[in-house]
């Protein structure tokens, strides 16, 4: 192992570590708790919390517009995980640690 890659999973179990001691005896953390399972990276972190803002945003646009169904909306959501991610865990960890809930809760109906 190089000395890159060693660094880079420094950074990983630092990242990991900042996640674990914010969900440490707080079952209100289960998203924290689901990306340090999956092990996802800071940065897949950072473009799934932009993927879900971009979601939200889209959906309130689509909501002014008069759109009731947004299953197209979770298509492409589930598309755009990372790969590591399942759609259900994700969707049920969002609600659970009250993250994007008015996306989630439109994203929990097409499960």
């Amino acid at each position: 192992m190089d000395s890159r890659q060693i660094l880079d999973r420094i950074q990983l179990l630092e990242y990991h570590m900042r996640l674990l001691a914010e969900a440490v005896d707080k079952t209100e953390y289960e998203l924290n708790k689901l990306l340090v399972k999956s092990n996802i990276t800071e940065r897949e972190a950072a473009e799934f919390f932009a993927l879900c803002e971009r979601m939200n945003k889209v959906m309130e646009e689509q909501k002014a517009e008069g759109f009731l169904h947004f299953h197209p909306l979770f298509q492409e959501f589930v598309s755009l995980l990372p790969s590591k991610l399942d759609s259900r865990e994700v969707v049920t960890a969002c609600l659970r640690q009250k993250v994007f809930v008015p996306l989630m809760t439109e994203f929990n109906k097409y499960l």
